[in-house]
Order: C-alpha cells, then sequence, then structure tokens
C-alpha cells in the first residue's frame, strides 16, 4: 500500500518536471539550425529537444533491426536456431530481471509481489531449478503451505535441486511436529550433502530426542570429519551418547553390551559423573571392585558429587559404618576441604554415632556454605549430643527455608532437574545439564516454618513421656534410627517446598 502510493507520486513528480521543463523551452529564445541539401531548417529549444528524443530512437530501432537483419541472414544460410535465439534473447532478459525482482521482494518480505514475479519468470524462462524455489519460498512467506509443499516435491524430482527439495520438506515437518517424518527426511538430505552443517544439527537433535543414540552417534562423528565440531567437544558428547545407551545398566536383563557401553563412556570422558558412577557399578555387577574403585577415584578428583559417594557404598553394602569410613578414606582425602567430602564425613560419622567427629568435619560449612543438608545434619549431629528439642527444631526450620544446594540445571534454559538426563525434560537441548547451585535464589513457602511441628512433633510427645516413666538407656541403634527419620521428615518436606 505504502509502497503503491510512493509509486503514484514519483510518477506525478516526474510529470510536473516534464512540464515544467517544456514550459521554460517553449518561453526560451534561439534554436538550432540545420542545413540539409542547401535548406536551412530552424528548430526552437522544446522542437530541438523532441528531435533529440527521436534520433535516440531511431539510432536504438536501427541496432533492433540490424541484429534482426543479421539473425535472419543465419537462418538462411542454415542456422536453424538464430531467429529463436534471437527471440528468446528479450525473454531471457524479462525472466532474469522478473527472477531478481522476486528476489528482492523476497528479502524485503513482499510474499506477493515475490509470488507474482516468480510466476513471470517461470513463464518467461522455462527454468524450473531456479524459479520453482523462489516459488516456494513466496509461498511460504504468504501462508499457502500446500502450494510451498507441491513445489518442493518438484524440486526433488530434479537432481540438481534434490537436496533443496528434501530439506523444505523437511523444515515443513519440523514446523508441523512431526518429528518422525523430518528425521527420516534429514537422514535423506544428509545423504545428498553429508557435510552440510545445519542438517547434522538438524538431524542430531532429533537423534537425541528420538532416542536413537546410535545414529546420533554417528552424526556426531559426521560432524567431527566435517571440521564442524572440536574434538574435546565430540569426546564430551561421545561419552554422554554412550552413556545413554548404557542407561538400563542396572536393570535385571541388562546385557553385556550396555555394561560395556557404560565402561566407554566413562573412558571417553572420566570426568563425567553419570558415566562414572554407570561404569562402577558395571564393574560390580562382573564383581570386579578395584576397577570400580578405580573410577570412582579419578572421577571424585575432577568433582566431588553425591553420585559417586553412593556408588563407592555399594561396593561393599553389607559393612559396619566403622569399616565404611575407613574405606570412604580413599575418596575423603582427595579433595578434604571440599563441602562435598566435608557432608560425606559428616554422614559418615552420624551414621556410626560419632558426633563430636561428625560436628569437626562439617567445621564452618554450616557458616559459610549452608544450606537445607548441612543443617538437617546439624539438627542430627544436637540429637544425638543431646541438646534440647528447640535447639534441634530450630536447625530444622532452618533446613526448611534453606537453599538446596548444588543441583542438575540446564545450561540453556536453566531449568532445575531431579537427575541427570542426556535431553534437558524442559527445552529438549542435548548435553546442557551440569551440576551447580541455581543462579535465581530459591524461594520458601511462608507456612515452611509453621509445619515444623507437624515434622517433629514426636520430639515433644518423647519429652514428656521421659518425664512420666522411669529412665532407661536408649538403645544406640533405635536412637540413629530416629535421627535418620527425622532427617528423611526434613528432606521429604523439603523437596515439598522446592
Amino acid at each position: 500500500m505504502l509502497w503503491s502510493l510512493l509509486k503514484i507520486l514519483v510518477f506525478v513528480a516526474i510529470i510536473g518536471l516534464l512540464a515544467t521543463g517544456a514550459g521554460f523551452l517553449m518561453e526560451s529564445s534561439g534554436g538550432v539550425q540545420v542545413t540539409v541539401a542547401g535548406t536551412e531548417y530552424t528548430l526552437g529549444p522544446l522542437q530541438s529537444a523532441i528531435a533529440l528524443g527521436l534520433l535516440v530512437f531511431a539510432v536504438w530501432l536501427f541496432f533492433k533491426l540490424l541484429s534482426l537483419l543479421i539473425a535472419t541472414l543465419k537462418f538462411l544460410n542454415g542456422d536453424e536456431t538464430a531467429l529463436s535465439r534471437y527471440f528468446d534473447r528479450s525473454r531471457e532478459q524479462r525472466g532474469y530481471q522478473a527472477l531478481a525482482d522476486g528476489l528482492m521482494a523476497l528479502a524485503s518480505g513482499e510474499g506477493r509481489m515475490a509470488m507474482t514475479k516468480a510466476h513471470k519468470a517461470e513463464k518467461l524462462l522455462n527454468k524450473p531449478e531456479l524459479t520453482n524455489l523462489l516459488v516456494a519460498q513466496a509461498a511460504e512467506m504468504t501462508g499457502d503451505t500446500k502450494k510451498a509443499s507441491e513445489t518442493y516435491k518438484k524440486l526433488v524430482t530434479n537432481n540438481a535441486t534434490r537436496f533443496v527439495g528434501v530439506r523444505g520438506i523437511m523444515k515443513q515437518k519440523l514446523a508441523e511436529g512431526d518429528d518422525e517424518t523430518a528425521r527420516k527426511l534429514a537422514e535423506k538430505a544428509l545423504a545428498i550433502k553429508p557435510r552440510h552443517e545445519e542438517t547434522q544439527d538438524v538431524l542430531l537433535n532429533l537423534q537425541t530426542k528420538a532416542q536413537d543414540w546410535a545414529g546420533a552417534r554417528s552424526t556426531l562423528t559426521s560432524k567431527l570429519k566435517a571440521g564442524y565440531l572440536p574434538r574435546d567437544v565430540f569426546k564430551r558428547r561421545d561419552a554422554v551418547l554412550a552413556l545413554s545407551e548404557a542407561k538400563d545398566i542396572l536393570d535385571e536383563d541388562a546385557s553385556v553390551e550396555q555394561q560395556e557401553h557404560a565402561i566407554e563412556a566413562n573412558r571417553l570422558s572420566p570426568d563425567l559423573v553419570p558415566a562414572a558412577a554407570m561404569a562402577a557399578r558395571a564393574y560390580i555387577a562382573k564383581g570386579k571392585p578395584r576397577p570400580a574403585t578405580k573410577i570412582l577415584k579419578k572421577a571424585w578428583e575432577a568433582q566431588p558429587h553425591p553420585d559417586l559417594a553412593h556408588a563407592f557404598a555399594e561396593i561393599v553394602p553389607d559393612e559396619s559404618p566403622e569399616a565404611r569410613i575407613k574405606r570412604f578414606t580413599a575418596l575423603t582425602r582427595i579433595h578434604p576441604e571440599d563441602m562435598e567430602t566435608r557432608l560425606i564425613l559428616a554422614e559418615l560419622n552420624i551414621v556410626a554415632e560419632d558426633f563430636p567427629e561428625a560436628r569437626r568435619a562439617l567445621g564452618d560449612v554450616v557458616e559459610k556454605q549452608g544450606d537445607a543438608r548441612a543443617y538437617t545434619l546439624m539438627a542430627a549431629i544436637e540429637r544425638g549430643e543431646g541438646a534440647s528439642d528447640a535447639v534441634v527444631q530450630g536447625w530444622l526450620a532452618r533446613a526448611l527455608n534453606a537453599p538446596r544446594g548444588p543441583q542438575w540445571v540446564c545450561e540453556n534454559c536453566h531449568d532445575i532437574q531431579p537427575e541427570w538426563a542426556p535431553v534437558c525434560q524442559n527445552c529438549g537441548s542435548f548435553d546442557t545439564l551440569s551440576w551447580q547451585t541455581p543462579q535465581t535464589p530459591e524461594i520458601a513457602t511462608a507456612t515452611g516454618v509453621h509445619m515444623l511441628p507437624l515434622i517433629v512433633g514426636a520430639l515433644e510427645d518423647r519429652a514428656e513421656s521421659e518425664e512420666t516413666a522411669e529412665a532407661e538407656p536408649v538403645d544406640e541403634v533405635e536412637e540413629a534410627e530416629v535421627i535418620e527419620a527425622d532427617a528423611e521428615a526434613v528432606a521429604r518436606e523439603v523437596e515439598k517446598q522446592d
């Protein structure tokens, strides 16, 4: 609309300028004198301008007729295509101009204009490999998906444009949400152009969504060979895919091949925590505790993590608390000042009912890096050392309102995941989960503290019963079970608040 109005204004301005120029020439004096065969002709200014225009037109017409005459002579001399080439040359010029205008309209967002120019170019050029692409894109811009799909199918039939046609239909299927068909089309497109980076990325994303881990590893290798992926990133992502192939390692029907995938994932990326834990469990299932210990120690050196501690505990599941503390020295001496190491030591000593040692293990973690887990451990320590119920409840109240500490967070959408996965459950991005403290502060509800009496109400009931009954020695095992139950109750309430 605005462009049409602008063209009208330009036309009116040109007419005005021509009229003004003609009036000026008519009022001007002088002119041009031309002598032909002894006869003198005098032309005024306006007549001179008109004569000049007619002369230019006559020269142009002369060359056109000369070209036609030359083409006719060639035809008479046996060149059967001379005349057709002469007339086709004009059609091609107009066709290519229409094609260029259509591309400009497409770039400027004028879908209808691009479609009109595309149809004009299609009639003049008779080159579908050029005009069909313009028609398809113009149809997509105007919302005519049926026309675009038909045109892309025409492109598929031509060897020179097959990739463009397959890629166009693939994008349509992605827009429709048909990921399965889009994945098959992406595989065909990549077979035509194995080094096409965009198609590789689309196919890799679709394969990870469909949990086609073997196909995704093949696509990832193609990206490495094409030079689109650094080798260190490739090794990390290949390890993630190998780990995904072995995700059912703990199932009763887990195959030896899955166990080998878990071990391979750890070999590819030793610092990948889930891979290390799963590889260790694979060795435990095979009855090989020494390789499992070696893997977990190496992963702990890269990053202390609770999942590694859980896997390390599974190596000897039936050992005594004291023996477990001694065996865990292989891990806890690697990063003794790390927060995770100190929390693990505190938990082990609480289970062993060595509460003073558990307090020493925590040290200043509560003051400097206090979270729900640290406060819950402090409540258990106070309970074990015989502190009053008010002190225990105070620590539990702080645990209810404290952040949960490091978690699996997606680096793309910052969504918090309950456990590690190769693909983010929120945004679908691949290999974006990392163990970190969420950037946004966690907000506890105002009712969290008021729920505390319901959680630890048993403490007051027990205190009242102790006042009326005879003093009896408390069984150590029963005391540990009560502490553990309190900690589990608080942990469940914290999860509910999150």
